[in-house]
């Protein structure tokens, strides 16, 4: 029960009885889901964060360039890192009456943030600095890449279009308003959210932009996922 406190707690109340017996198989205990289940009752250990949807940004503001066709068709799950990555813009509202914007760059092979830029704004610049950063980490790819988005103008524009074509990377979009061809992304969001965002207080824009560094780190490189056998996607 102590064990099972500690790991609750460690992780903010966001870890469910699979991801706490994941963690504890890990550290060498020889424990089943259904006691850790039993035990979590019993102590009233619950994660109550996942209950609320989070507001989608829309970028989409039509044809204003290129509209690449879906090569992703859904099929989200690779065995080969770096081969199929997507990105996507959300929103957030900060205490100083600013927004602020995330735009990850996300490695479906393991769901692990590649890049991620951070704004006030969404500009063009905005999301060309991190995937310059997701290209550099690619070149040396086993087989040759393609970056999934939606139809959002950012993503239609020549620049980043050319960046790709440049860099011999293949572009894919989702179908217009369809949401779930591009759901790993999405899912990141609603994760991060729901984690560290929905009901908490509103902190300033700089308070926010050093929470979503800090979640993005321990995501990447802590956080257990039960598809990754247990691991954080850094570790798998």
């Amino acid at each position: 029960k102590e064990l099972i406190q500690a790991k609750f707690k460690e992780h903010n109340g966001d870890y469910g009885y699979r991801r706490i017996t994941d963690q504890l198989r890990q550290e060498g205990h020889r424990i089943n889901y259904k006691r850790v289940q039993r035990l979590m009752r019993v102590l009233d250990l619950k994660c109550k964060k996942f209950g609320r949807k989070s507001r989608k940004y829309n970028s989409y503001k039509g044809t204003v360039g290129k509209v690449a066709k879906n090569r992703i068709k859904r099929r989200f799950n690779t065995s080969i890192p770096l081969q199929k990555l997507t990105t996507d813009i959300t929103e957030f509202k900060c205490l100083d009456g600013k927004k602020l914007y995330l735009n990850p760059i996300l490695d479906m092979f393991n769901g692990e943030i590649l890049s991620y830029g951070i704004s006030n704004s969404p500009t063009l610049d905005f999301v060309l600095e991190p995937l310059e950063e997701a290209l550099d980490i690619v070149k040396n790819a086993t087989y040759r890449t393609t970056i999934h988005s939606d139809q959002g103008w950012h993503y239609q524009h020549d620049k980043w279009v050319k960046k790709l074509k440049q860099h011999k990377v293949f572009q894919s979009m989702s179908r217009k308003g369809n949401c779930i061809d591009n759901s790993p992304v999405e899912s990141f969001f609603g994760i991060l959210k729901q984690e560290m965002y929905h009901g908490e207080s509103l902190c300033t824009y700089e308070e926010l932009k050093s929470k979503i560094e800090d979640y993005i780190y321990y995501y990447n490189n802590k956080r257990i996922k039960g598809r990754l056998t247990g691991m954080s996607p850094v570790q798998y």
